[in-house]
């Protein structure tokens, strides 16, 4: 068990959400509105709560709107 926010996953890791807490009403709310499939490095098992890291995303497979440049000038301002 790792319960430390920073922790490295590795491809073919799982995380999993503790038994005690899978019946809390914060986890149905925060995973309700999560598409699983949206990520192909992700695998998602419903019935038990838990996700496998399957692989390093590629820049490609993020669909998210991220401007990479605007990060890396935020942090060089320092």
């Amino acid at each position: 068990m790792v319960n430390i926010p920073s922790y490295s996953v590795a491809p073919g890791q799982i995380v999993a959400v503790r038994e005690k807490s899978k019946s809390l009403e914060v986890i149905d709310n925060a995973l309700a509105g999560f598409n699983h499939s949206k990520y192909p490095w992700l695998e998602w098992d419903e019935n038990t709560k838990s996700g496998k890291f399957l692989h390093l995303p590629e820049r490609a497979d993020i669909p998210e709107n991220i401007n990479e440049q605007l990060i890396v000038e935020l942090y060089s301002k320092n």
